[in-house]
């Protein structure tokens, strides 16, 4: 077998920690994305180990030349980890503290790409004293329930009526205590992977589900993904223009992923980021990846190598 990487690039990433796990609603899928990553870079030779986040401690990074972000969620998606991280000097993977708790926020991910006058549904936020009635009226129905500082589609909802709209937010208020409701986007949804500086080949998804829910992401069959997405060249490149400015606008750094919808007018509407994706057998990143010719170890390599930014 041709080695990815030579020995020398190999050295110098030193000692590797893939840090995984954690505990945060995504804990499962963090551990599934890391045992994928694991095996990747034990097959290019990286001097790598695993390291629950859980189960063990900062200091027990001492030795270690980077770290490998394998975090989902809250304490590894939200800049926890990437500061502490940046105290003990060690260099990471990805996006760093301020991008990462940007893009943890949904409603503060949004408000930055308000000022930037980048297109995002209309949106409110909810509380136990919230008039929902008057939230259905102004954003009209239906709407998505999102907790704000959840991923995978924890904790979200499609809604019609104003019942069912306080029913999702006390379901949702048990994940998060800052709660959207979002304007729904009647039409197709695209994912777009970021890879550096640049824009992978666009994914479109298709569920018979009411949305892409946890179930269609990480357990369904019969979630369709379609790369090439079925846009024409010129609609594909704004699409991947559009989800880099996402990116870069809530100071993501290194590798990502922009989910946005495309209405039934050919309008383009930007639902959130997410500064550590999933890399399971059902992840979208390691799809757009081949797509582009990359294999799944290459594609590994490539992000770990983001842990070398900055560095002399």
């Amino acid at each position: 077998m041709t080695r990815l990487v030579n020995e020398a690039d190999i050295k110098r990433m030193g000692r590797v920690a893939l840090l995984m796990g954690g505990w945060s609603a995504e804990r499962e899928v963090s551990l599934k994305s890391g045992e994928a990553v694991l095996l990747a870079l034990k097959t290019l030779g990286v001097d790598v180990e695993a390291i629950d986040v859980k189960e063990r401690r900062l200091p027990d990074l001492a030795g270690f030349a980077r770290a490998f972000i394998m975090l989902h969620g809250r304490g590894g998606e939200d800049g926890v980890i990437q500061g502490a991280l940046d105290v003990l000097g060690l260099p990471y993977t990805g996006t760093g503290v301020l991008g990462s708790a940007l893009g943890m926020d949904k409603l503060r991910t949004k408000l930055v790409w308000r000022g930037q006058e980048l297109p995002t549904p209309d949106f409110a936020t909810l509380t136990a004293q919230t008039d929902f009635a008057a939230v259905l009226e102004r954003l009209g129905a239906p709407v998505m329930v999102k907790p704000s500082r959840e991923g995978s589609s924890i904790g979200m909802a499609k809604v019609e009526t104003a019942e069912e709209l306080e029913q999702a937010y006390r379901a949702a208020a048990v994940y998060d205590d800052q709660i959207i409701a979002e304007r729904w986007i009647q039409g197709a949804e695209y994912t777009i992977a970021i890879l550096g500086d640049r824009a992978l080949p666009v994914i479109r998804l298709e569920t018979p589900h009411s949305f892409y829910d946890y179930d269609a992401k990480y357990r369904a069959d019969d979630t369709r993904y379609h790369c090439p997405s079925g846009l024409s060249e010129q609609d594909e490149q704004t699409v991947q223009r559009l989800a880099l400015d996402a990116f870069r606008a809530v100071e993501g750094r290194g590798w990502g992923r922009v989910d946005l919808m495309r209405d039934e007018q050919g309008g383009l509407w930007l639902l959130e980021v997410n500064t550590v994706p999933g890399m399971t057998d059902h992840s979208l990143v390691p799809m757009a990846a081949r797509a582009a010719g990359l294999s799944f170890e290459a594609l590994v390599w490539e992000i770990l190598s983001t842990s070398l930014e900055g560095e002399g």
